[in-house]
């Protein structure tokens, strides 16, 4: 196992003296703290390990939130002069401008404003940027024509090529240091066929089994000369429609390997969890109308937020609950945990959001009931449908997807079959890639990331 392996013990709390300058903002003062104990002997082992996640991520969180709010306010006149103060303390006291204590002083989350005009059309509109919507959005119309599609046919197949790179930064690159490189490929999976990678620049270390939790092609060389590392892939993804109002089809042959279990650091059975999955599927008499209910309350209720890097991320079911915010993951999670709370098996996939015009990283879920076998569940895009009063639309995601995205991982917190030495930048999921340099796990800011959908074709 990789270094990653830490954040299985993420989950265990902190000693007070940590925990209270964390939440102040000391975060010199609770490394500090950190490294006392780690020095102690009798510091029990899976402490030790959550303590040295934890004090890494004490590096990483003020990263995220580098504004004032003398900053964070002059973001935002930016691009609407009459953005007022008042505003401002609305939003954030609507915990729509995301903050952290950084030496006892609010900072403010760098993506704030990004995050309000995605979800917030009237801000947009005064930004004068186009109105991206939430997940699912669909301004050209192409995600409905092929939804409408797979429910006349029962099925669309499209054929996509893409490509993606990774490359160190100009100012972290340094001659004869031994790189290590990583980038997500499609898997096998039931609805990815004919996965074929047509091109690979430099030639790669190692390329991972398509059965593999978390694919990808993998390069590790003594640099000379600062260059990308690059592929290009095609595969067939074919999303099949279940219309799980028709007459019910027989059960599967077999029964599928029942994922009902807790998952550290994130997929945890808290009391709240397992109160709320009681409360939304009390009286529901079938495994498909427990999901429907967690379905419709995470797609309702829990508002689309972009979200600080998930390194710094803890308890992301629980947070997204209690907060009724969150992004595509947390909300995968979110659904993921309260259906294994209320006895239904469920599980993770993550990849792109891939449309001839735009490429983006997204995750999704999968849920298993009985006769239909395994179905699939899309909360962040369903969110974005109830965002926009398409209710056929947001139905659809429940119990069905759409052949626009590309499957890599199949699940949560797996390591990669050739681990990296350092920390990832996201150490449970790969989406835009990593990179390491000497064995240290490079930040997503210093590196470059690029993913682009070469071609896309229905079938």
């Amino acid at each position: 196992m990789g270094r990653s392996d830490d954040f299985h013990f993420l989950h265990m709390g902190l000693p007070e003296d940590v925990l209270r300058r964390k939440y102040h903002g000391d975060f010199a003062g609770a490394a500090a703290a950190i490294d006392r104990h780690l020095s102690r002997p009798d510091t029990p082992e899976a402490m030790r390990r959550s303590l040295t996640v934890q004090r890494e991520i004490l590096q990483r969180l003020p990263l995220d939130y580098p504004l004032t709010r003398a900053a964070a306010l002059a973001l935002a006149r930016e691009r609407i002069p009459d953005f007022s103060e008042e505003e401002f303390d609305a939003l954030e006291n609507d915990c729509r401008i995301d903050w952290i204590y950084v030496n006892g002083e609010k900072r403010y989350f760098d993506r704030f404003f990004d995050s309000l005009c995605k979800t917030d059309t009237a801000i947009a509109a005064r930004a004068g940027v186009r109105p991206a919507g939430a997940d699912g959005h669909d301004e050209s119309g192409l995600l409905e024509r092929t939804l409408q599609q797979m429910r006349r046919q029962g099925s669309v197949s499209a054929r996509l090529c893409c490509r993606a790179s990774v490359r160190l930064r100009p100012e972290t690159f340094r001659k004869g240091a031994r790189v290590r490189a990583y980038l997500p490929l499609p898997c096998a999976c039931d609805a990815q066929s004919q996965i074929c990678i047509e091109s690979v620049s430099p030639a790669p270390t190692h390329i991972s089994p398509e059965n593999a939790p978390q694919r990808v092609v993998f390069w590790e060389e003594v640099m000379e000369e600062d260059h990308p590392f690059t592929v290009e892939f095609s595969y067939v993804r074919t999303a099949a429609y279940t219309d799980l109002s028709g007459p019910r089809p027989a059960p599967p042959d077999a029964p599928p390997d029942f994922d009902l279990n807790e998952q550290p650091p994130h997929i945890l059975f808290t009391p709240y969890l397992r109160e709320l999955a009681r409360t939304l599927t009390a009286d529901a008499d079938s495994p498909l109308e427990k999901a429907r209910r967690i379905y419709d309350f995470i797609t309702l209720h829990v508002r689309y937020s972009y979200v600080r890097a998930y390194f710094g991320l803890e308890a992301i079911p629980d947070a997204c609950a209690r907060n009724l915010t969150g992004d595509c993951g947390m909300m995968a999670l979110l659904f993921i945990t309260l259906c294994r709370c209320a006895g239904v098996p469920a599980r993770w996939q993550s990849g792109w959001k891939a449309e001839p015009d735009f490429c983006g990283a997204h995750d999704w879920t999968q849920f298993y009931a009985a006769p239909y076998g395994w179905l699939y569940a899309d909360p962040s895009y369903g969110c974005g449908a109830a965002r926009e009063g398409n209710e056929t639309r947001r139905r659809h995601y429940f119990g069905n997807l759409d052949p626009l995205r590309m499957a890599a991982n199949t699940a949560f917190g797996a390591d990669f079959d050739v681990p990296m030495d350092g920390w990832r930048a996201d150490p449970y999921d790969n989406q835009v890639g990593e990179m390491e340099l000497d064995g240290r796990g490079l930040r997503y800011e210093e590196f470059l990331r690029s993913k682009e959908v070469l071609s896309c074709t229905l079938l």
